[in-house]
């Protein structure tokens, strides 16, 4: 099961009109196509995706992208909200998965994957899965180390006796929890990833959802349940070996926030980025528009093009400008004598002759005339644009930029 319903509120305005999984990443990619390219390259192919915030886009990503072998019985599908329990849509991440406890009944599984829908990373379940059978949990929860000062963005693992979680606390001050022994800059945080047994599971659901003090969320209620009683364990993520990865290599990114977002996507354009996006041996799928190559061309007025450190997509045209450290999605055009600096530019984003745009994220058919500045005036950009606490400046799709 991959939870797909989240708002994305954090991510306005990429969120406007469509949900949080499908906001496009990485040039022609959406966020839900790193958790299926990680189970489906661990040979998990029955796969529900549930969704209920403006699903439209993220419905028709799947239904076009993701087509599994009917033969052999598997499939990915998206499920929306459906008040199977109710005049009532989902209350939260574990009431999400128990209103659709008749897709676990109808294939009774003996162990079920819950992944969240919108972080970038890599990893093998099969390995998790083989730890948690051999632990005899009832839930194993992904962990990965980050520093102690954001511990209030993620779910805080405090691990106990071997993989065994001694205290689940979501998103508490820094001041309410320790660092890890070994390094008391750390804490070990929920990577959003489950592994359950599927009795414990349909146990813990039932019992969560008859308590009236409950939020009914995976992080906040259901997990903090099972590490009372027990029966939770911590999974390392550091241990995960993902073929074609290069030794310690494990990125997680959660692109909750416009400037996490925008960093993550700064990622891919290191020379030598912390997340590999060409590792053919275990590939990110996704579907691409049908579009020729990107071409980089001379202009007649404004001389040779120059680009650097930066990817460009199926259809991207720059002609006669330059690009430094910036991701172009497919389409997009880039003008004589324009520049495009540290940015993130989706499908069919024009900049036109003698425009700049630096340090931006332009969704869908945005328009830069021509000689307009995005990224320099932050005065002009905080009244007219979303601007990030790092300043990132972010347009919806097809705003039209104010000169």
């Amino acid at each position: 099961m991959v939870l797909a319903g989240g708002e994305g509120k954090r991510l306005l305005p990429l969120t406007l009109d469509r949900a949080k999984p499908a906001v496009p990443f990485g040039g022609h990619y959406r966020l839900i196509d790193f958790p299926l390219s990680n189970l489906v390259n661990g040979g998990y192919r029955k796969i529900v995706v549930l969704t209920q915030y403006k699903s439209h886009s993220l419905d028709v990503h799947i239904s076009r992208t993701w087509r599994m072998s009917t033969f052999l019985g598997a499939y990915v599908t998206s499920v929306p909200a459906q008040m199977r329990r109710g005049q009532r849509w989902f209350l939260g991440s574990g009431d999400a998965v128990f209103q659709n406890l008749n897709l676990i009944d109808d294939e009774r599984p003996d162990y079920v994957f819950v992944f969240g829908a919108d972080h970038i990373y890599r990893i093998d379940p099969r390995q998790m899965l083989e730890q948690h059978v051999e632990s005899g949990a009832g839930v194993s929860v992904a962990g990965i180390r980050l520093p102690h000062a954001d511990c209030e963005q993620f779910g805080v693992i405090q691990p106990g006796t071997g993989t065994k979680i001694e205290a689940f606390l979501e998103k508490p001050a820094p001041a309410d929890v320790a660092g890890l022994p070994d390094a008391p800059d750390q804490v070990l945080a929920s990577m959003g990833n489950y592994v359950f047994t599927t009795g414990a599971l349909v146990d813990l659901l039932h019992h969560d959802a008859g308590r009236d003090d409950s939020r009914h969320d995976l992080g906040g209620d259901l997990i903090p349940a099972m590490v009372a009683s027990g029966d939770a364990h911590v999974y390392d993520y550091t241990t995960n070996r993902v073929p074609g990865q290069q030794e310690g290599s494990h990125y997680w990114r959660d692109v909750g926030t416009l400037d996490a977002y925008y960093d993550s996507h700064m990622d891919l354009v290191d020379d030598f980025p912390a997340f590999d996006l060409y590792n053919a041996e275990w590939p990110i799928y996704t579907l691409g528009r049908t579009m020729p190559p990107a071409k980089v061309v001379n202009d007649g007025r404004h001389g040779s093009s120059s680009v650097r450190r930066s990817l460009l997509s199926n259809g991207v045209v720059v002609s006669g400008s330059t690009v430094r450290g910036s991701v172009l999605s497919p389409g997009v055009r880039v003008l004589g004598g324009s520049s495009v600096e540290e940015s993130i530019l989706l499908d069919d984003v024009v900049v036109s002759s003698g425009a700049r745009v630096r340090r931006c994220v332009l969704d869908k058919n945005v328009v830069v005339p021509e000689g307009a500045e995005i990224g320099f005036d932050p005065a002009h950009d905080a009244a007219h644009y979303t601007v990030s606490d790092s300043g990132i400046v972010t347009l919806a799709k097809g705003q039209k930029v104010v000169v």
